[in-house]
């Protein structure tokens, strides 16, 4: 399983793990509590992918041996719903993640925080076993792993080992355009104009050095757009020639989900920390749940002074 609202890490590596542990001869489901995107399908490749049922999965998950947990160290993560019955189940559970400071539910911990993305520990997992080999499926998961989860390459943790192993996955078979256009480039035209009017709206703090965008329920029922297509917004915000704070905050129906970027020393994690997040030193998030967005984003930005106050102490 991945978290709530499943990205292209998450996905990716639920996909290659999935491809792994069949040729190793396991009985192996995938359920998750979200949907798959519409831009990720293409990485279900046998429509093995599921969204939890209780009645068809709780079986599934009381009585599995193993639950691994793709890209995502915090139980509330995985959904409500599914939640208090993998607490009940006696399997043995396995955190795949390169977040900060993973929650104690786990019994192993399959996790490096200086990985570029969770696809590149699934990689190095997968090299573990000599009788399995990586094939093209494998490669194209998790190229889309690593990919979106460097912003293609370009997020500070992206280096020479993350390329090393981008190159042996392109010489298997990958191709990087197709991937990209599978993933970027088939949005629908809700999603743009949505996009669109966001950009228009953004305000800014600080002097500009804070800049942030909402998205309610009501903007989502007006262009006919879904809550897992605001993926990957918040990244324009940084369009803007000196901001050094990006927030993004989604109004969802039962609380809020905030998307926290920063660059240089900016810890924002530490901000997201503060709403019961967490995250990466320059990427994080948070969910407050029964909250008003307008509430929370006053918060927020009271508080984001003190981190705009470590980037120019002056």
């Amino acid at each position: 399983t991945t978290h709530i609202n499943p990205d292209g890490d998450g996905l990716g590596c639920e996909s290659a793990l999935l491809r792994l542990l069949k040729k190793l001869g396991k009985n192996v489901k995938v359920i998750n509590v979200s949907q798959t995107p519409k831009n990720y399908i293409f990485l279900d490749f046998d429509n093995e992918f599921r969204v939890f049922d209780e009645k068809r999965d709780v079986d599934e998950i009381l009585n599995a041996d193993m639950i691994f947990f793709c890209d995502m160290n915090n139980l509330s993560r995985v959904g409500r719903a599914m939640e208090r019955y993998i607490l009940q189940s006696e399997a043995k559970k396995v955190i795949v993640d390169h977040h900060l400071e993973a929650q104690d539910f786990a019994d192993y911990y399959l996790v490096d925080e200086e990985a570029a993305a969770s696809g590149e520990i699934i990689y190095r997992f997968i090299k573990m076993f000599n009788e399995v080999k990586l094939d093209r499926e494998m490669s194209i998961a998790l190229y889309t792993a690593i990919m979106t989860d460097t912003g293609s390459f370009r997020f500070p943790r992206t280096d020479s080992e993350t390329h090393r192993i981008v190159a042996e996955l392109i010489d298997l078979g990958v191709d990087p355009g197709e991937i990209y256009e599978k993933v970027y480039e088939r949005n629908s035209l809700g999603r743009i104009r949505l996009l669109g009017r966001c950009l228009l709206d953004i305000k800014t703090e600080y002097d500009g050095k804070l800049a942030y965008m909402l998205v309610t329920q009501k903007m989502l029922n007006e262009f006919g757009v879904s809550e897992s297509e605001i993926d990957g917004f918040i990244q324009n915000i940084f369009m803007v020639d000196g901001v050094k704070i990006g927030i993004l905050a989604l109004e969802l129906k039962d609380g809020v989900k905030l998307s926290f970027r920063s660059k240089g020393d900016i810890p924002i994690n530490e901000l997201a920390r503060e709403f019961g997040g967490n995250g990466h030193k320059n990427a994080a998030g948070a969910r407050l749940y029964n909250s008003s967005i307008d509430e929370v984003v006053r918060q927020v930005i009271q508080k984001a002074e003190n981190y705009i106050k470590l980037e120019d102490p002056k």
